[in-house]
This record gives structure tokens, sequence and C-alpha cells, in this order.
């Protein structure tokens, strides 16, 4: 029965169906629709009409063949209408008489062009029709769409590469007011102009979408060779086409182009090797555009310019020869999360007044700056993912603004975010984090408000501030740095305040040549170095900061650096509190300083700072040594409960005494109590501090100057031998040490260094001033 069967037409087989109950089984059969189905549209699977608006028309794959009872005779259900023509190339020319035998008796109407299909069903003003265009080239056909048919592309394989429609002078297809729900599927549209022709093709196109149209195009590839327009260009008021699943590729010129006012829904396109941007938007244009594929262009990935708009969706943007997605004059798109990723420039590039919003997205691995933004434009760049770029992550430079905030910034090669030549940002909420470079670096005058935001574990400075730059820093966590917390050099200024910095290689923060920044109200602890560092010519207005177990000194002031140190609590650090060296100067006004290894403000190597109104006080050394030629001018301090002394004075150390007298008092005196009891002062200090006292040097056991003894060593360990005073001033005992050859009688503990350290251990300086 089912090989009797088989000789009947659809037609025919739905007639005997009704006979009866057996009947209609073995009709059903997919044997028999299968080869029906192929003859009449020769697809090699099923293709059905969704349930969706708008119209959508896919192939049923191999695996989801079983979820329907027969998918052949379904399909051939949906597209068997009651208009049902077919395009067959040459069909009419008297050489197709098997294909016409093999066709008698349907209800399928055929011609040799579309432009005659598009005719005929224009002529019988039916609802709804379709032409089924089945392999070939069509070419020169003039095809103006203004009704809702459905053009679809009939062959096996993949059945656009066998269905080409192509012209060369004027656009391929077009669509135009009343296509509002034609469809257009699985055909190859061609643009390929003569090169010889003078006729400019700036307006002409592969496909044309017009005003008031809004077709449906999927499953197209869609190709122009012209050097001038778009391969697709869809402008004017009311222009809202879907375009799905279309292949736009080695175009010579713009892939997409939409322009003035219009819109549209452009979804899973794969957009690649365009001369040209891959996309344009232009003049208000406000397409929505999700999950396109758009690659090695030759140009930009995506170019909105001129007030063009739209939305982004999940895009894949990635290996273009210029910015992966470039925003221009006015322009302001929303971005959300793409991936924008391996650019031969950069990632974003938004300038000459740009805007934009990009949002969610991942922006990677490209060769120049993540995100650039110049020319007085002000995108927003939140909770993006910028990472492992070759260069910077953000650049701001040539009076660009922005608000960049909520993003994770890190594995950059150059800074995490660079500021530049007057721009003025918001940076804020992000992580910028193990850069091979420093987190942010201000230079040239750049500016911004910088708050909020976890900067870590980068390779240099987590902060630089140079040339002229003046930022605001606020609130930011700044820590874990390979070197120094917030760096100013070279005339960096601006206001640092209510920071935590803690936990670097190097100092906490860093002032130096002519700098003068406002530091205020931060914490800086748990440096693996200093907590300041003054030097150089360094300025700065430092007030109201806790500063406290840091590896060295509090803050250091060295080489003609002259700071106003003000309200600030200096405390527990594991070496002095504040270090005065090398014509260092300063201010230091009403300041706490407490509790430090050593002594609580040294000063040292012809420094002449100002101390007034201070409180230091606790310190496991002493309260203020002055030493090495060094002097003060002190007022009205109150030095107390220092375990070394009050105020320390070395050998030819004349300190300036103004005003209201300070009140010097309470220190224990461990100096002395440890020579009147006959102790090497070693048994008071180890070789981490340095008690001020006289020292000498003992001739028979050739010291030099850079071992000290000590009074008690003198008399006792070195007793009949030549020896000779020094100085009065800072230093543990070498004896006690256990030093030098002969052992101490006075039971000091042996150490590993081998001279005295009159002064701290200087600081590390920053030299690694590399640039973006």
């Amino acid at each position: 029965m089912l090989k009797i069967f088989s000789y009947l037409l659809e037609c025919d087989l739905c007639r005997v169906s009704e006979v009866c109950h057996r009947f209609h089984s073995i009709v059903n059969d997919e044997e028999l629709w299968k080869p029906l189905y192929r003859d009449v549209f020769e697809y090699d699977l099923p293709l059905i009409l969704r349930d969706t608006e708008p119209k959508c028309y896919d192939f049923i794959p191999l695996s989801d063949l079983g979820k329907y009872d027969n998918p052949w005779k379904e399909s051939f259900r949906q597209l068997y209408r009651n208009v049902n023509v077919h395009v067959r190339h040459g069909y009419n020319m008297g050489n197709n008489q098997i294909t016409k035998k093999r066709h008698k008796g349907r209800n399928v109407v055929y011609f040799d062009t579309i432009e005659d299909a598009l005719q005929y069903v224009d002529s019988l003003m039916a609802y709804d029709p379709v032409i089924f265009v089945h392999s070939g080239v069509y070419q020169g056909e003039v095809l103006s769409i203004d009704t809702s048919v459905t053009i679809i592309g009939a062959a096996p394989g993949n059945v656009r590469d066998h269905v080409i429609i192509e012209r060369d002078s004027k656009s391929t297809v077009v669509f135009i007011s009343g296509s509002n729900s034609a469809y257009l599927g699985y055909v190859t549209l061609k643009f390929s102009p003569d090169i010889t022709s003078c006729v400019p093709h700036h307006h002409h196109y592969a496909l044309e979408i017009t005003d008031h149209s809004s077709p449906v195009i999927q499953h197209c590839r869609i190709k122009s060779t012209s050097v001038v327009g778009a391969a697709v260009c869809v402008s004017g008021s009311g222009a809202d086409p879907t375009i799905k699943n279309c292949l736009i590729k080695d175009c010579e010129n713009v892939g997409l182009y939409v322009t003035d006012y219009a819109t549209g829904v452009y979804e899973d396109n794969e957009i690649s090797g365009n001369a040209l941007a891959g996309i344009w938007v232009k003049n208000h244009a406000t397409p929505i555009m999700r999950r396109n594929h758009i690659h090695h262009g030759r140009d930009v990935g995506v170019f909105t310019f001129e007030n063009g708009m739209g939305y982004f969706d999940s895009c894949d943007i990635h290996n273009n020869r210029i910015a992966g997605f470039e925003v221009k004059a006015g322009a302001n798109p929303t971005v959300v999360c793409c991936e924008i990723h391996h650019g031969q420039t950069g990632g974003i590039y938004v300038h000459e007044n740009g805007r934009g919003q990009f949002i969610g997205n991942k922006i990677h691995s490209n060769n120049f700056a993540g995100v650039w933004i110049t020319s007085n434009s002000d995108p927003t760049i939140r909770k993006n993912e910028i990472y492992n770029g070759h260069q910077g992550g953000v650049y701001i430079f040539g009076d660009g603004r922005g608000l960049i905030e909520h993003n994770n910034i890190h594995g950059n090669a150059l800074a995490g975010i660079q500021i530049r030549t007057n721009s003025n940002p918001i940076v804020r909420h992000n992580k910028i984090h193990h850069g091979e470079h420093g987190g942010i670096y201000l230079h040239e005058k750049g500016q911004g408000l910088i708050e909020e935001n976890e900067i870590y574990a980068n390779t240099l400075a987590g902060v630089w501030i140079t040339t002229g730059s003046t930022p605001v820093l606020r609130r930011n966590r700044i820590h874990s740095g390979k070197q120094v917390g917030v760096y100013f050099y070279d005339n960096g200024h601006g206001v640092l305040e209510d920071n935590d910095i803690f936990n670097h290689l190097y100092s906490g923060v860093q002032i130096r040549t002519e700098s003068n920044p406002l530091i205020r109200r931060n914490k800086i602890w748990g440096g693996q170095n200093g907590g300041i560092l003054i030097y150089n010519s360094g300025l700065g207005m430092i007030e109201n900061n806790e500063i406290f177990d840091n590896a060295m000194a509090g803050i250091w002031i060295k080489m003609h650096s002259n700071p106003v140190l003000r309200h600030n609590k200096i405390h527990d650090g594991r070496d002095g509190g504040i270090c005065i060296f090398n014509e260092g100067k300063g201010i230091l006004e009403e300041n706490e300083i407490f509790r430090n290894a050593q002594a609580g403000v040294l000063i040292s190597t012809e420094s002449h700072p100002i101390l007034r109104r201070n409180r230091i006080y606790d310190g496991l050394a002493a309260g203020v040594e002055i030493t090495n030629n060094a002097t003060a001018t002190l007022e009205a301090n109150k030095i107390f409960n220092n375990r070394f002394g009050g105020l320390c004075l070395a050998s030819g150390v004349k300190p300036t005494f103004e005003g209201r007298e300070n009140v010097i008092t309470g220190n224990h005196n461990m100096v002395e109590k440890a020579v009147s009891t006959g102790q090497c002062l070693y048994r008071i200090s180890s070789y981490t501090s340095f008690p001020m006292h006289d020292f000498y040097r003992c001739k028979t056991c050739h010291t030099t100057e850079r071992n000290a003894i000590c009074y008690n060593c003198i008399k006792r360990c070195h007793g009949g031998h030549e020896v000779e005073f020094i100085r009065h001033d800072r230093f543990f005992c070498d004896c006690g040490a256990g030093t030098l050859n002969n052992n101490c009688q006075l039971q000091g503990e042996p150490t590993q260094d081998t001279d005295t350290l009159y002064d701290s251990a200087a600081p590390m300086e920053s030299h690694t001033l590399q640039v973006n």
C-alpha cells in the first residue's frame, strides 16, 4: 500500500487519508512526504514558520525531528499556501520539460524571474503570498518591494549559497513603504558595480530599507563590492527592519549602515572582513543590536557618530584594525554585556564630544588602551571588566571626562587608568589591581574626582600624580602595592583625603620635586617601609592623618623639603615617628606622636624644622633627638614618658627655644640608669635602637668611627687600651653587639650587624618613572 501511495501527489494523499483510519495512518508516513517535500521545495530539512512576531522561518535540526509527528508533512502544510509561486531560473525557456512534467497537477505557479513573480502576486492582491526562489543567479532585476510578500530561497544544502540575486547599477533589493510584514530569507544579495562605469554609487546598496518599512531579513548573505556606500542601508523615519542570522562579509565598504532616525532589530548576524566599519550608526538612528559577531574588519568594528545612538547587547567584537567600538560627535549608544577584545588598536574610542553608556562589558587583550576618552567626551563606563590590555586599561586625555565606576580593571601592561592634559573624569567604586604598571596615573595637568576605589597589588605606584595634575582622591583603599601607595612628583598636587593606604613595599605616600598636595584624614599604616616620604624639595599640607605600624618612620622629610604637618597622629611605628634629614625643614604643629620604636622626632644632617605645640610621648626610645649639625625651633611642645629621655642633643647641637616653654617631663632615662649600674648600653637597645650617649673608639682594637663603644665597655672590656672619646650622639654599642674582635664582658647579645647605624635606615625612593 505504501508503494502505491508513493505515486500520489500531496493533494491526492490528503483525499486518501479521509477514506479510513488505516489509510490515514499510512498516508502520515514520513517516507511519503519527504520526497514530495523535496520535489517541490528542494530543502534537505523541514523548514517551518515559527509562531513569533515578527515572522521567522527556521529549519528543524536533525536532532529535533523526533519532536514532530511528521515534520516533512507539517513543513509542507505551512509552506504550501493558496498562492504558491516559485521562481526557477530558465523555467519557461523551453529546456525544462522534465521539471515541468514533474510539477504538472500541482497548484503551483512558476516564473523565470523574481520580478515577474512579484508582479503576479501583486495582481492577485492576495494576503501574505510566498515566493520560493530556486537555485540560480538572478541578475539585473528591479526589486522594489512595497507589499507584505515573503521571498524565500529554495535549494538543497546551504540554501543561500545557491540562490544569488545580483545587480550592478542600483540597489539590488529595496524595501519601501508598504512592506511592513515582508520577509526575505535564505538568499545571497550582491551589489557588484561595473568598475568601468562613471555612475556614482554612494546611495546604492545590496539591501536598502527606506522610510516606513519593517521587513524581516533572515539567513541571507549580503555583499557589496562598491568602494563607497554600504552593503546594507537602513535609512529614514519608520525604517524598522528585523535582520537576523545574516552574513555581511568581505565588503569593500561599510557592512551595515543605519541612519536618519531609522530603528530596527539586528540579531545574531556575522559582520566581518569589511573594508570600512562593520556597522555605522548615524543621525539619531536607534537600532537594537543583539548577539552580533563583528570581527576582523579592516577599519572600526562599530562606529556611532553625528548623534547616532542604539542599544548593543551581547555582541562579540574583536580583531578589528582600529577600535572595536568608536563613538564620535554627539553619538550616545548604550553598549551592554558585549565582549570587545583583541583589537589591533584600542577597545572603545570615545572622542569629539562623544557620549555613551558602556555597562557590563568584557574589554580585554587590545593592543592599545581598553577605553580611550578624549576631546570633551563624557561617556559612562560602568561594571565592565577591563583587563590584559597590551597598554593601559582606561586612557583619558585631551579634555576628556566621563564617569568611570564599578569596573574591574586588572592585568594591564600600563596604568589601569591614565588621566592627562586637562582631563577631568569621575572615577569611583572601581577595582584597579595586579597591573604591570601603576594603578592610576595622572600627569600633564590631569584632574578628576577619584573616590571609593580599591587600588591594590600593582607593580608600580597605586596612584601617580605629576606635572601639574590636581586630582581629588577621597575614601579609596590603596594597598598591597609593590612600590609606593600614592606618589606625587614634579609639581604634582591635589587633595588626598579620607583614604586607607596600607601594606606597600615602599612608602605609603611619597612627595618630591616641588609637589604640594593637601593630605588630610587618611590612615597610612602597615607599610613595609615608611608612612610618608617627602624629599627633593617636596612640600605639602599634611593634617589630621593617622599614621601607624609602618616598618620605618611614620614621616620622612629630606633634602630641602618643607611641608606643614598639623594635627596628625603618628604612633606605634616599628621605627621612628618623624625623621628629618639632609637639610629638611617643615612646620610640625599640634601633632600626637606616641609609642614609636625609635625617636618620636629625629632631626639630623643640617636640618632645621619648627616644632610647635606637639605632644610626643610613650616612645620606646627618645622623645626628640637632634644630631649631625642639625637644629630646630622648639615651642610649647609636651614631651613625656619616653624611654630614652625627652630631648636628646648630640655634641654641638643648639636648638632655638621660642615663645611658650616646652614641657619635658616624666621621661625614663634608661641610658643613664644603664650607665650608672655598669651595664652595656646594648642591653637596653639591642641593634634596633640608638640611645644617645657618649661614645668612644678603641685604637688598640683598631675600631673605626663606624664602630661605637659605650662608656661601661670602655672601662670594663677595653681597660688599659688606648681609647678616644668621639662625641655625644645616638648609637648602639658594637662591643655589646659582639661585632668586635674581643668578647664583651658585660654579656651583650651577638648580632649579625658589623657596624653601628647612627641614623635610621633611609626609605626606598621610587625611581621607576615609566610612563604610558
